[in-house]
């Protein structure tokens, strides 16, 4: 029996997760997602164009793989095939090899219209959401009123469960313009391609590893978003750490094999809340031009700051990486010294662990390791002996206070710019 690789990221999300994924997706017959919906977005660069991926998962891009939803997931059943429509533009064709648990719960527009009215109403407690309705739809899930992906086997009985749903938000949230005939009809109209779509995910995906095939699972967001361990309440909805696998996909944690851990040579936030080693300066205003910092789900200008190697060595305590990826070192290019947070101080005194209240991380004093910088372009460079020195001693530094290897490393935005290591 095989066991499944996962790829995990281990900031705040955007750490190109895509980016390794692509390089190592065709060695796995099955890539698949475990959580999130349609607020994650990878990107990746096909024939000298960038094209992001919200719900579906990158190994789709290798022809031979098949791609699971797994249950874990909340899917917008009308952004689904937007997303395979813009694929098929780019000669990607999801065909027959995607497919999506009937266990994971529907997206519904009216979730969209209601995470907008909560962002609305937060105040100064704004999450910063993507306003996919991503939240609202785990709400209902634990609420135990949402509406799975199998139900649509039975149109009768999923319009009962949709009425019901849309009564409890149209009431809640006042919806009296809400056309919820034209919704359903629009939901009928794809049935013929969406229902071959729908398949019993935890039997496939376990069934693929008792047929000794390489099972690899795609992780969205990270876990300082994870709605346990990370920055709460500035947090997704969902479980986006290590454990949210086995949750989102039906499968054991023994069944669980190498995980990559996904860092950025720097630091990136999309939305509110604490940013310990943000540069609100040049430094930031740089690391966000030079590496392009812009949501590839909302196009919002990403957040900038250091590396900070207290996060990762969190994250790294929950999901236990056996690998990293680095990325984007290319962007670290043109600093003559490179700051790396080793350290945080509340009140005076160190902590030894990541403070579970944001307001305490709001606080803390930073403090820093420098490092020599580099200037060389090192973008065209394809083994590890060839970058500069100051390079390598950057890539080693991290690799020593971490404890894992780094076995691939980023240097640029095309398909081929790692460096295996």
């Amino acid at each position: 029996m095989s066991k499944v690789d996962v790829v995990m990221g281990s900031q705040w999300g955007d750490e190109g997760k895509g980016k390794l994924v692509d390089t190592i997706g065709d060695r796995y017959d099955l890539c698949c997602r475990a959580t999130g919906g349609a607020n994650a977005g990878h990107t990746i660069i096909i024939d000298g164009k960038p094209v992001a991926f919200h719900l579906v998962p990158i190994g789709i891009v290798q022809p031979n793989a098949k791609c699971i939803i797994g249950n874990g997931c909340v899917v917008n059943v009308f952004t689904l095939f937007e997303e395979m429509d813009a694929l098929k533009k780019n000669t990607i064709t999801a065909n027959n090899r995607l497919f999506v648990s009937d266990r994971a719960h529907i997206v519904f527009n009216f979730h969209q219209i209601c995470d907008g009215i909560n962002e609305l109403n937060s105040g100064d407690m704004k999450i910063g959401t993507t306003k996919r309705g991503i939240g609202p739809t785990y709400a209902s899930k634990m609420e135990r009123y949402g509406v799975r992906m199998g139900s649509l086997r039975n149109w009768e009985h999923f319009k009962e469960q949709y009425m019901r749903i849309y009564n409890i938000y149209r009431i809640r949230y006042n919806l009296t313009d809400y056309d919820y005939e034209d919704e359903l009809n629009r939901i009928h109209a794809l049935l013929p391609e969406l229902l071959p779509m729908i398949v019993d995910s935890v039997y496939e995906i376990n069934q693929a590893l008792k047929e000794g095939k390489k099972v690899l699972v795609e992780g969205a967001n990270a876990p300082m978003l994870d709605v346990d361990f990370g920055t709460y309440p500035f947090v997704t909805s969902s479980s986006a750490s290590i454990g949210g696998i086995c949750t989102g996909l039906g499968v054991s944690p023994h069944k669980i094999g190498t995980v990559y851990g996904i860092v950025k040579a720097y630091t990136t936030r999309v939305g509110e809340g604490p940013f310990p080693t943000e540069q609100l300066n040049e430094v930031g205003e740089k690391l966000r031009s030079v590496g392009h910092e812009y949501g590839a789900t909302t196009g919002r200008p990403r957040r900038c700051g250091w590396l900070d190697l207290v996060e990762v060595g969190y994250t790294n305590l929950i999901d236990s990486f056996d690998s990293l990826c680095l990325t984007k070192l290319d962007v670290m290019t043109g600093f003559e010294t490179i700051k790396v947070a080793r350290k945080y101080l509340l009140d005076g005194a160190e902590l030894k662990s990541m403070p579970a209240e944001y307001r305490d991380l709001e606080r803390v004093e930073v403090v820093y390791d420098e490092l020599p910088g580099w200037s060389e372009d090192i973008s065209k460079v394809r083994k590890f002996e060839e970058l500069p020195e100051n390079a390598q001693k950057y890539v080693e530094y991290i690799e020593k206070v971490l404890g894992v290897p780094i076995n691939f490393i980023g240097v640029g935005a095309d398909r081929d710019s790692v460096i295996s290591h």
